[in-house]
């Protein structure tokens, strides 16, 4: 969420910022711009849904100022947010041009709010996922939706009556019924929509029989099967993605299949499956367009049906059984990879040299929980196309000795001082120290790094400023102290700062950094992030609330408005006396858990 309200930012233009921000800044400004209403008819729909969504993220938006955008807005997100109910619906019922509604997840909505977008010509896609008060009664008012094209009700309350009558609603071409009981029955209804190209049925009751039944979407691309029990897919010649994660799969596209021409399937998701024959299974595939292939958390150990499969793109096999000596068949198909996730494999480096030169388009590689070390970072450093690295929990310490030279260490990170479009890099749980960390500052793309070890200390702090364009650092579980954070430098573009678990740090270093760097969101335990949200309806104050803060928590449950008699400077810290691994004792101890008198 937060990175695409980042994206949305920056896509709009410095004056158009200003204007939104002056717009945005105060429940004042609101009543001042709010009666100008030809001017708000009359806004670009860009720009009224920038200002509208800058409102609604600082917690100045209510249903009555909704009334001026009714004439601009075309598409809404509510997502998530509990305070939307019947009062918000009947000022969006009234939107004139409006598209597209998302309110999923809104525990506020229910039958009674639907009936303010009955009838809504103009709208054609709605979300009203998860929100489990809206019930078969609730389907009556989305029926009369006449040109609706995409209706997503997973996870509501409606049963097998209900989503029968949905039937009725001929245009649309995207349909999520996830979570829902939908049996054959249900199915057999619903074959009177006949623009279907999406179907989602995850967690359904539908059997083999009923999977049959697919075969009548002649447009469907997407179908998702997950956690059902059907083990048979039909011959779907039109469909591009197919999802049966958590089935058993005895057969796909063989029943019906004429041998004329293979589904022009790209995507198939088999996320913790099981095969009753593995080959058998992709025999009917084609595997020469197949461009993303999820296998995690299967049980296979036998990856030989990979050979043919010279489009993917997209390969996860995280959690599986893949070995050091399978890889060289993913590296026979690797010339088109640009992600590959490997973690929680048995993979070692030997896997890693293997793989070297064959993925030369390779974006995202996620090595976490395995047992590569530092022997394979000189072969990742040939991947030069990589934008995301993920080491986390790996045997990778940052120095490696010459070989015949066991007292003579090298830096093993500077092997990745060629990655130089590298934007994302995560080193939690591993053994890195601070000497390590030296040769980082060549990747002048990095945007995050994340680091969490008891081995780093305030002289990391040193070579982390040096970062162009980093926005998130995570330096957690770090033994960083008081002086040590107070004198850091961030990089000039940073955002967000983690030090969660560091627990030298004390409250006021914290505040003392917070009040020099108030462009940075700090993260601790002894910090309190978030916002206050005040509902507010109709007429009432506009103000639902105020922007993000930064606040600390109080250590004490009532506090003097008076100066402290205590002096900051007279303060010494007694922690200074011990050694690093005498602090680390300290923190186990059961002593640490002694609260004051």
């Amino acid at each position: 969420m937060e990175e695409r309200e980042m994206m949305e930012e920056e896509r709009e233009s410095g004056l158009v910022r200003l204007c939104i921000e002056a717009a945005s800044e105060s429940k004042e400004s609101i009543e001042i711009w709010r009666r100008q209403r030809r001017t708000l008819e009359k806004m670009p729909t860009p720009l009224a849904e920038a200002l509208l969504r800058r409102l609604l993220r600082r917690r100045l938006l209510y249903p009555s100022l909704l009334e001026v955008f009714k004439h601009c807005i075309e598409e809404i997100n509510l997502q998530r947010e509990n305070f939307v109910d019947s009062e918000w619906m009947a000022y969006l019922g009234a939107f004139r041009n409006l598209r597209t509604l998302n309110i999923a997840d809104c525990k506020g909505i229910n039958n009674s709010a639907l009936w303010a977008i009955s009838g809504m010509d103009c709208l054609k896609d709605l979300d009203l996922s998860r929100c489990t008060k809206v019930t078969d009664a609730g389907t009556l008012h989305l029926i009369s939706i006449p040109n609706l094209e995409k209706l997503s009700v997973s996870e509501t309350s409606l049963t097998v009556e209900g989503v029968k009558q949905l039937s009725s609603l001929r245009k649309l071409s995207l349909l999520d019924l996830g979570g829902l009981p939908v049996n054959d029955r249900a199915l057999r209804a619903l074959q009177e929509l006949k623009k279907l190209e999406y179907l989602d049925l995850w967690g359904s009751k539908i059997s083999n029989n009923g999977a049959g039944l697919l075969k009548t979407f002649v447009k469907l691309r997407f179908l998702n099967l997950a956690w059902t029990e059907v083990t048979k897919v039909p011959y779907l010649p039109s469909l591009s993605c197919l999802n049966m994660s958590n089935c058993s799969i005895m057969s796909i596209f063989e029943e019906g299949y004429c041998g004329v021409k293979h589904p022009h399937l790209a995507r198939l998701q088999l996320h913790g499956v099981s095969f009753t024959d593995v080959h058998k299974a992709f025999s009917f595939i084609d595997p020469s367009r197949l461009s993303f292939l999820d296998l995690s958390n299967s049980s296979l150990c036998n990856f030989q049906f990979l050979v043919n499969m010279t489009a993917l793109e997209h390969l996860d096999i995280s959690f599986s059984r893949m070995e050091d000596d399978s890889v060289d068949l993913i590296g026979r198909v690797g010339a088109t990879l640009k992600f590959l996730n490997f973690s929680n494999t048995r993979l070692r480096s030997v896997g890693i040299e293997s793989l070297a030169g064959f993925i030369p388009i390779i974006e995202t590689l996620i090595l976490s929980h395995t047992a590569v070390d530092d022997f394979a970072l000189p072969y990742i450093g040939m991947m030069a196309s990589l934008k995301v690295l993920d080491l986390s929990n790996t045997n990778v310490k940052g120095f490696c000795h010459m070989l015949g030279n066991d007292q003579e260490e090298i830096l093993s990170l500077i092997a990745l001082q060629n990655l130089t479009r590298l934007e994302r890099l995560d080193l939690e749980e591993t053994q890195v120290r601070d000497g390590a960390l030296q040769p980082l500052s060549c990747l002048i793309h990095l945007k995050f790094l994340s680091l969490k070890s008891d081995f780093l200390t305030d002289i990391s702090l040193l070579f982390l400023s040096s970062f162009p364009k980093l926005k998130y650092l995570g330096i957690r579980g770090a033994v960083l102290s008081s002086a040590g954070i107070q004198s850091f430098k961030p990089p000039p573009m940073l955002k967000i700062l983690d030090l969660t678990d560091c627990w030298l740090l004390t409250e006021d270093a914290l505040l003392s950094f917070r009040e020099n760097h108030p462009q940075i969101e700090m993260r601790h335990e002894l910090v309190h992030t978030g916002s206050t949200a005040q509902v507010a309806s109709g007429n009432a104050s506009p103000a639902h609330g105020t922007s993000r803060t930064v606040q600390l928590k109080p250590k004490w449950v009532k506090m003097s408005s008076c100066p402290s008699r205590f002096q900051i400077e007279n303060f010494v810290d007694e922690r200074r006396k011990y050694s690093r691994e005498e602090l680390l004792e300290l923190r186990f101890s059961p002593l640490s858990r002694v609260s004051a008198p």
